[in-house]
């Protein structure tokens, strides 16, 4: 289990070092008419201190009670995004304990001014889950930090005449008169951000690959409008299990929302696009490569701090560069050098190795991230690439990694110190020359 470094800057006020989720179980009931959430967390964890008080993140859900290896915690505190509890008796370094906590509420996104609006948010008549990178507090108690990976097990009730997608494997499902159960679980280690629950109106069809793969769509279905945007699925798994090692998960599944969304939604096995990117357009099918993976790059191998984020972006996007050109669309090189032509134009302040949380997410650490994974293949050629590729996947899923890991795996794989190469994209700011294969 990995151990939180430390209360991330990008990220403040999430995460504490003191404790580690190992399991969480967590069973909802949700109301979609009233947006209203009962919740029961338990999270099975161990201590990396001794402890006579600890947190979790919880915001805007009301905890009503709360307990510690069984007995009711002597004192917690509700206050901003903070539940601080007290143990009835100390827990000791190393011991692992139980935590129980019953809350309710009107679910709603995490605000940041930095970082905007994350979390659970309501749809028309459902409900998306998009957590990256500080949303997962707004609907369970949580140990919110990226290197604090566990498994999960997640049980939702709704009314019947709506299907619930979570990011794991579904076990079951018990339907009463007026509501169904739906139990999941995540066996994969999952960092809280990447835990997902999806809920609408959805017809549901499996699709041949190379792992079980899920259509989720909105009723009524759109075959023709998912065929040319998500139709080469298949065939994307079966790419990116050839360069970047076998698909890390039991199954991935597809969600495409009846609302538009402005950009597809991460999470563990499971990806969410609204209905605008059901067109046949390069835009739509590249993030539908991008999203597919970041279950190699973000999921299974994840980042330890948000400044190392082109570990996941910068991945990602070159993906897009490479299932172009395995598609017959522009190669990555044509791809490598259109993006850095437009990159010359902008402002190169960023520094990609610590982008700072107002520009994690721009755009610059995608396509930057991407052309230094080009210009190590240019430097190593293809098979040392791959290679690099694939093993670090093998040698790190399911934990939590970060740039300097990289740096002295590509290092020791490719059998040269590759320092001073990702130095000039990582920790210069002027763009470098075009790389070339």
């Amino acid at each position: 289990m990995n151990v939180p470094a430390g209360v991330d800057p990008y990220v403040p006020g999430h995460g504490e070092t003191t404790y580690s989720v190992q399991h969480y179980d967590l069973d909802l009931s949700y109301r979609v008419d009233g947006n209203h959430l009962d919740g029961e967390a338990v999270l099975h964890c161990v201590a990396r201190d001794s402890l006579t008080s600890f947190s979790v993140d919880l915001h805007a859900l009301r905890p009503t009670k709360v307990s510690v290896e069984g007995t009711r915690a002597s004192r917690f505190r509700h206050s901003g995004d903070k539940l601080t509890i007290r143990p009835a008796h100390p827990v000791e370094d190393g011991q692992e304990f139980e935590v129980r906590i019953k809350y309710a509420g009107n679910p709603k996104p995490v605000p940041s001014k930095i970082l905007g609006a994350a979390g659970w948010e309501e749809l028309l008549d459902g409900v998306i889950v998009a957590s990256q990178p500080h949303g997962a507090p707004s609907w369970f108690p949580c140990n919110d930090h990226p290197g604090d990976k566990a498994t999960y097990s997640i049980t939702v009730t709704v009314p019947s005449d709506y299907h619930v997608a979570v990011t794991g494997e579904h076990v079951t499902s018990h339907r009463s008169a007026r509501s169904t159960t739906w139990y999941y679980e995540q066996k994969q280690p999952m960092a809280t951000y990447l835990a997902s629950v999806q809920i609408g109106h959805y017809d549901v069809a499996t699709i041949d690959a190379e792992v079980p793969l899920t259509r989720v769509t909105p009723r009524p279905a759109d075959e023709a409008g998912y065929e040319v945007a998500f139709g080469d699925q298949p065939k994307m798994l079966a790419y990116f299990s050839s360069v970047f090692g076998a698909y890390p998960f039991a199954s991935y599944t597809c969600v495409i929302t009846d609302d538009d969304l402005e950009i597809p939604l991460e999470s563990q096995a499971l990806s969410t696009f609204g209905r605008n990117f059901m067109v046949d357009d390069w835009e739509a099918i590249r993030l539908v490569a991008h999203e597919l993976s970041h279950q190699w790059f973000g999921n299974a191998v994840t980042l330890g701090a948000w400044k190392d984020i082109w570990l996941h972006e910068g991945f990602a996007c070159y993906a897009e560069w490479l299932w172009s050109q395995e598609s017959g669309r522009d190669s990555a090189q044509e791809r490598a050098a259109e993006h850095h032509a437009r990159l010359a134009k902008l402002d190169q302040r960023l520094l990609l190795g610590d982008p700072g949380p107002d520009l994690m997410f721009d755009d610059r650490v995608y396509k930057r991230g991407a052309l230094t994974l080009h210009a190590l293949r240019a430097e190593v050629g293809d098979d040392a690439f791959f290679e690099t590729l694939r093993s670090w996947v093998a040698a790190h899923s399911g934990g939590t990694v970060d740039t300097a890991m990289f740096v002295e795996h590509a290092s020791a794989t490719c059998g040269r110190d590759l320092t001073d190469l990702f130095g000039q994209w990582l920790f210069h700011t002027d763009l470098p020359a075009l790389p070339v294969l």
